[in-house]
């Protein structure tokens, strides 16, 4: 428990109490911040390098403060795309790590855009899309590796709204496509 005594009025009043505590509130904020660059490196992770489109796309939109990026698949450390179904081809794990590799291809493009993830204030929106079997239901398993590294790198700025949805199929036959909406500073 902590006890706050107040000094005598002559030396304090309430005005310099309030920004002594908001001062310290905005101090404790920013030494809890979530700094993407530095957990990167904390865990060990290097981006690959960003994608080209492989069509008449571009891979991010700015609109206001928002970014839209074109959708990704998982790739391999040697640039291959991870192909095949989830549940038929691959494992329910396979696919959670197929998920985590299109994030990392999706930081990658916000790396490229922004020159610095600080600057992401928000991973608003995600929509995951599952190369699957009609009877296969577990897409919001295999698209929590694309969320759970969402909320490694940035913390509670991380958490997005999320669908995760089975396709019959999906372009080149990769396991995962995903697409995201980021807010960021101005």
């Amino acid at each position: 428990m902590i006890k706050v005594i107040l000094p005598h009025q002559n030396y304090f009043n309430m005005k310099t109490f309030l920004l002594f505590l908001a001062i310290v509130s905005m101090t404790s904020y920013t030494l809890f911040a979530q700094d993407p660059e530095q957990r990167l490196k904390e865990k060990g992770i290097v981006l690959p390098p960003p994608k080209k489109p492989v069509a008449n796309y571009v891979n991010v939109v700015r609109s206001g403060n928002l970014l839209f990026l074109a959708g990704k698949g998982p790739t391999r450390p040697d640039g291959t795309d991870i192909t095949g179904k989830v549940g038929k081809d691959l494992t329910l794990e396979q696919g959670y790590e197929a998920a985590r590799s299109t994030a990392l291809n999706h930081l990658a493009v916000l790396k490229a855009e922004l020159g610095d993830l600080r600057k992401v204030k928000r991973i608003v929106k995600v929509l995951g899309m599952v190369n699957c079997e009609p009877d296969f239901t577990n897409q919001p398993k295999v698209i929590n590796g694309y969320s759970d590294l969402m909320v490694e790198i940035f913390g509670e700025e991380g958490k997005h709204a999320r669908s995760a949805v089975g396709m019959a199929a999906l372009p080149n036959n990769i396991a995962v496509e995903v697409e995201v909406i980021v807010e960021v500073e101005d």
